[in-house]
């Protein structure tokens, strides 16, 4: 590896990555409060629906509840690949372009933590030249 971030950085990247966890972190409890008991198998009809038995507002419901699991699931992932990167600040590998081997840009880490290339490889991956 060409470079590598300092100790001080690498501490300033996990506190920011974690700051970040304890968002995803609550935002995943206030979706799944959110869910409650909407995953019953009364087949879409939740219990804040349960006088509104019009197939249109059950419809509504069922997919209410469809995009919430989606969202759910998305924050699960991105928590997940928040964990990976503070592995990757634990090895010092946190920041190194996983092509070039080059320093991602300080900027590109704070704001896309979970990042493994560098903004030239991933458009050249994207574009299928690498």
């Amino acid at each position: 590896m060409a470079k590598k971030y300092s100790k001080t950085k690498l501490k300033s990247f996990r506190k920011s990555i974690e700051e970040k966890m304890g968002n995803v972190s609550d935002e995943v409890d206030t979706i799944k409060e959110g869910l409650g008991t909407a995953s019953n198998k009364m087949g879409g009809v939740t219990p804040d629906s349960i006088f509104s038995l019009h197939m249109a507002d059950a419809g509504t419901d069922s997919h209410e509840q469809e995009k919430s699991f989606m969202l759910l699931n998305r924050e699960s992932d991105y928590f997940k690949k928040l964990e990976i990167a503070l592995e990757r600040i634990d090895n010092e590998s946190f920041g190194v372009c996983k092509i070039c081997e080059g320093l991602i840009p300080e900027e590109r880490m704070m704001e896309v933590p979970n990042a493994t290339k560098c903004v030239g490889c991933k458009e050249k991956e994207k574009l299928g030249l690498i």
